[in-house]
């Protein structure tokens, strides 16, 4: 007797062919598909019947860049997509690795999936992922003026800049950051007495 999980792998191997690794862990099956097969893989698991993915969950951007603690030898950035099937109540995560680490870029799933339009924004404003074919691909969470992306692992804790209210000229200003940078260490209390009075 197959099981749910078994039968899900199966329709996948079937549906996406060789050109996608399928694994699963802890009763979740993960997908990854090469960048030149994502839309038509993503096509093939909304519109085979024995798939039937018709809802996307979330799509988000990933840096791997110190993944492993610096062991991690793969591409830089990949997008992560959650789908499921309301049909056969089963869900899926598709990883798809950007080819290029200088400028990540994969096509959007828009057309497949139209809740998928601030998802890819989000990812694009945070991490910089580029999505081919997204009809408006701006920032959504930081200001018009933000320099950077601020979930990459290389962007400073403090940031480039910081804005504040100036009462001289009564509007927001922007000026370089005046924090600086310094380690924080926590102190260890080794009284024997600690806590108890």
């Amino acid at each position: 007797m197959t099981t749910k999980l078994e039968t899900l792998q199966l329709a996948l191997q079937t549906a996406l062919g060789e050109g996608a690794a399928i694994s699963a862990a802890l009763g979740e099956v993960t997908v990854v598909v090469k960048a030149a097969d994502y839309i038509r893989s993503m096509t093939a698991l909304r519109d085979t019947p024995a798939l039937a993915f018709e809802q996307m969950i979330d799509l988000c951007g990933v840096d791997y860049s110190e993944y492993g603690e610096g062991t991690y030898e793969g591409p830089r950035f990949a997008v992560v997509v959650h789908l499921l099937s309301l049909t056969h109540n089963w869900r899926v995560r598709v990883r798809v690795f950007c080819p290029d680490d200088d400028m990540p870029l994969v096509e959007s799933i828009t057309p497949i999936w139209r809740a998928a339009n601030w998802f890819e924004r989000e990812a694009f404003d945070l991490f910089g992922i580029l999505f081919d074919g997204h009809g408006d691909l701006r920032r959504i969470l930081t200001d018009y003026g933000f320099i950077g992306h601020p979930f990459r692992k290389d962007f400073p804790i403090s940031g480039y800049v910081e804005m504040r209210y100036d009462p001289d000229q009564k509007r927001v200003i922007y000026q370089p950051v005046t924090i600086e940078p310094r380690e924080n260490i926590p102190r260890v209390i080794r009284e024997e007495t600690y806590g108890t009075k």
